[in-house]
């Protein structure tokens, strides 16, 4: 069952250009690298990464995720929430969303991925156009109870394919700075 607070309301998200202050250089670079994700906690891991799924199932779309899928408010959608792990830690809490209409012509079965990397799949299928990533400070009331940590900075983009549209939301955990910052000072 995804977390069932009451939403509060949606953060400003932003594009690069539209962010002041900016972070630190380092969660400047993780927020907008363009590149898959789930192949840098790969590498950052030594190949130690996995996928928890945490819940997948149709509900109602946030209004902040009907906006930018292009859909009228109310929407219905496919959620898949999910934890991408570092030796075994969460590092990042995921969140993907699909509207039900675009989905059902749009031939990509994410209620089938299990522990597989929903990103690895979007960035394999040349097909899919990568919209502009924005990023937020994600509101604590939307991860899970056992990530609530304030000011964690969040991204999400919009995965197009003909008529079907993804949206994928990332949100980086404590536990992948602490990474980042070890391997930082191994190297």
């Amino acid at each position: 069952m995804p977390h069932s607070n009451p939403l509060p309301p949606a953060p400003l998200w932003l594009t690069h250009s539209q962010l002041t202050p900016l972070p630190d250089a380092p969660t400047l670079d993780w927020l907008f690298d363009e590149g898959s994700l789930t192949r840098r906690l790969t590498r950052l891991s030594d190949d130690g990464f996995s996928v928890t799924p945490l819940f997948e199932g149709w509900q109602l779309l946030r209004a902040d995720e009907c906006a930018a899928l292009d859909l009228p408010e109310g929407s219905e959608g496919w959620v898949r929430e999910v934890y991408l792990r570092g030796h075994g830690q969460a590092w990042v809490f995921a969140r993907s969303v699909a509207a039900r209409s675009s989905l059902r012509d749009g031939g990509l079965n994410m209620d089938e991925l299990g522990s597989r990397s929903l990103g690895e799949l979007l960035f394999c299928d040349q097909a899919f156009q990568r919209r502009a990533i924005e990023v937020c400070h994600y509101p604590l009331q939307w991860l899970p109870k056992a990530a609530q940590t304030p000011e964690l900075w969040g991204r999400r983009s919009r995965f197009d394919r003909g008529g079907l549209s993804v949206l994928v939301a990332e949100v980086f955990l404590p536990a992948l700075w602490q990474a980042v910052n070890l391997d930082g000072n191994h190297r």
